[in-house]
């Protein structure tokens, strides 16, 4: 039985694609019966007597899914994050990446538009770079505009399903295009009014750039925490990761517990100020999104 890997789902059909061919298939109905529903990025198998008439017969396992946007086995995010218009965000980054550990996937930060850059916001941003840096992240700059900054990606989507997010307006299909021309991404400005651009995909797809994968997804439409619970969040800031084991009480939510080692390394200058503000900040909205419940 012929096997495939879903690149792409649209109003009730998924096209498969399998040696180098792409078949429109739908879904058996058992799939309901089940309540399983294949997702972009699912390897399956299928029949089909021609290009545009086939069926899914099968789902392989998942390493990974995400709900919003809904794709699976996805093994890097790039998060595309503007220097300017709008401004770099460190709280909204901090969002998205307890969000990509939460779910297992290797984060590489992009910093979109630094053309914009102007000399009085560089030393801020160049700090921002080295902070999550020293955190083990891969934090890469750049310019649609910049072609050795554009090859300087290429090599981290080689071999892999990627996915690019982050906030509208960053420039996400703007560095595709730039990565691949044909492509022609619709993209917008950004609002002058709102600060924000608007999104312009519309679907889940799996694009072939290099020899890997990438999916333009409509963006995490929703980043509350409602799959990461207050004992997991720690886990998921690399830096009081490595620290878990030092404090005194197993447990331990890096608060208000005395003998705390990721507080003595608040105290201490070691963790950077920001991220440990927005640590506890999200801590409470996990706490009070319990409280709803």
């Amino acid at each position: 039985m012929p096997e495939g890997k879903i690149i792409k789902a649209l109003s009730g059909f998924y096209y498969v694609e399998s040696q180098g061919e792409v078949f429109q298939c739908r879904a058996r109905g058992n799939f309901r019966k089940k309540k399983i529903t294949p997702l972009v990025g699912d390897t399956v198998n299928f029949e089909a007597e021609n290009y545009s008439d086939g069926y899914i017969l099968g789902l392989k396992d998942r390493f990974n899914k995400l709900v919003r946007p809904p794709i699976s086995n996805v093994e890097q995010a790039i998060l595309v994050f503007s220097a300017m218009e709008p401004k770099f965000s460190t709280l909204l980054l901090n969002r998205f990446l307890v969000h990509i550990e939460a779910n297992d996937i290797e984060p590489i930060v992009c910093i979109s538009k630094i053309d914009l850059l102007k000399r009085e916001h560089q030393q801020e941003i160049n700090q921002f770079i080295n902070d999550y840096r020293k955190l083990g992240y891969t934090v890469l700059q750049t310019s649609i505009f910049m072609e050795e900054l554009i090859e300087e990606v290429r090599p981290w989507l080689d071999g892999k399903i990627s996915v690019f997010a982050g906030q509208s307006g960053v420039g996400k299909s703007s560095l595709l295009n730039a990565l691949k021309p044909d492509l022609n991404l619709e993209t917008n400005k950004i609002s002058s009014h709102l600060g924000r651009g608007k999104h312009t995909t519309r679907h889940v797809e799996l694009i072939k750039i290099g020899t890997g994968l990438v999916a333009d997804t409509p963006g995490f439409s929703s980043l509350d925490f409602t799959e990461v619970t207050s004992e997991q969040l720690s886990d998921c800031f690399p830096e009081m990761r490595s620290r878990a084991s030092q404090c005194k009480f197993r447990g331990c939510t890096h608060s208000t517990e005395p003998n705390c080692a990721v507080l003595d390394a608040v105290e201490a200058g070691e963790i950077a100020d920001y991220r440990y503000k927005d640590y506890l900040s999200f801590l409470e909205e996990i706490k009070q999104q319990k409280r709803r419940y």
